[in-house]
């Protein structure tokens, strides 16, 4: 674990101490811990993400669907 000295503004000290008593959580580490990861979700890229991941190699073992060409594909999904 990595140990850091922070300064904070005030409102972000509010904002702490909210995550800190909604999710019943022991210290301000833990809030800055649980807003890190939540923000982190969103802003990761989509291929880092391991449920990314599953879903890939779930999609890897369906069956594939071949056309001969782009009429045929046209013609199976009515485009």
């Amino acid at each position: 674990m990595v140990r850091a000295m922070i300064d904070i503004p005030e409102e972000a000290n509010h904002i702490l101490n909210i995550v800190k008593a909604k999710h019943n959580l022991k210290d301000k580490s833990e809030a800055i811990t649980k807003v890190i990861i939540e923000y982190g979700e969103d802003i990761l890229e989509p291929e880092l993400r391991p449920e990314f991941i599953e879903k890939l190699k779930l999609i890897s073992k369906e069956r594939t669907i071949k056309f001969k060409d782009l009429e045929d594909f046209k013609k199976r999904y009515n485009l």
